[in-house]
């Protein structure tokens, strides 16, 4: 019996290892949980098209947007572990871990965190004509008419909502969150100045920034950001312990191999050492996130304990 017992382990395990060299032999779908043009779908495509080019496979992104990145997130924990379903995440899933008891999967149960991509920080910008110079006039307009000023974030519970929720909380400040679906719509009120501010993803934030479509009062870093030096920090700008840091990953279903799962996250910290990809992810502006797949769950797991403590010190509801 106990012969029999092992000569089925071995079969499993040889067939698993055979299917993860095998992988991928038709196309492989990742799942983004934000609209197109938003900074997490920027960098999804970017590192799609690079994979695909890797693999010699298709690999697309498939956008489902809303709920805070959790329709995308629950599908994924749902699909089956084969590998021809990721999900490409962000800090999102992390708040959602630590702040929603009743989301219809268990981030930490039933997804596996694969690879880091990219860990880059907010930028708070404003529409070309909004009065504010900078973060000190940000806050003093805001205390000067208590609960007027609006700020968006691309969902509730997403990382750019919390980064606006800790301004509040440090600027001594009561601005008004109005939440969309994705950062690319909520950009679409802030330009024009029917929302006072954002801390948009840099991906999206930085390219308007440039062009003069929107003006960058600060970033969200201790330190200025490598691809935009001329921006000061908002810590440095009267409130020197604000620091927020958006990352940006691969997940999998929880029920993957583990063979097949460290074959695709040694494939993606390849895909990261390329050149091109490197170029195209810095055009997007982001910085990279380079780790294996031990250390990124530990991060991940580290990063819902942070945000347990913001939430819990806060009293934030998020549902």
């Amino acid at each position: 019996m106990k012969s029999a017992r092992v000569a089925i382990a071995a079969l499993t395990l040889a067939f698993a290892l055979a299917h993860a060299q095998q992988y991928p032999s038709k196309p492989v779908r990742v799942l983004v949980g934000y609209a197109a043009g938003s900074s997490t779908d920027i960098v999804g495509r970017v590192m799609a098209d690079r994979l695909g080019a890797y693999w010699k496979q298709t690999v697309f992104v498939e956008n489902r947007g809303g709920a805070a990145g959790n329709l995308a997130a629950d599908a994924a924990a749902k699909a089956a572990g084969d590998g021809y379903t990721l999900l490409f995440a962000q800090n999102g899933l992390a708040i959602s871990a630590a702040a929603l008891p009743n989301l219809p999967y268990q981030p930490e149960r039933d997804l596996l965190p694969l690879a880091p991509v990219a860990a880059t920080p907010h930028i708070l910008i404003v529409g070309p004509d909004f009065p504010a110079k900078n973060v000190q006039e940000l806050i003093a307009a805001a205390r000067a008419e208590p609960g007027k000023l609006t700020f968006a974030s691309s969902g509730v519970g997403n990382s750019d909502h919390l980064c606006g929720e800790l301004f509040n909380l440090m600027a001594g400040i009561s601005a008004i969150h109005v939440p969309y679906k994705g950062g690319a719509p909520a950009v679409q009120d802030v330009v024009p100045g029917r929302v006072a501010y954002y801390f948009a993803g840099m991906p999206v934030g930085l390219p308007l920034a440039k062009s003069g479509r929107a003006r960058a009062l600060g970033v969200t870093s201790k330190q200025r950001f490598a691809g935009a030096p001329d921006i000061p920090t908002i810590a440095e700008q009267g409130l020197p312990q604000y620091e927020a840091t958006l990352w940006q990953g691969f997940f999998a279903p929880a029920s993957i191999s583990p063979e097949l799962a460290a074959r695709i996250a040694r494939d993606v910290e390849a895909v990261l050492k390329l050149p091109e990809t490197r170029e195209n992810l810095a055009k997007a502006g982001v910085a990279l996130f380079e780790d294996n797949q031990a250390n990124f769950r530990k991060f991940f797991h580290a990063d819902i304990e942070k945000w347990k403590n913001l939430v819990k010190s806060t009293h934030l509801k998020l549902e």
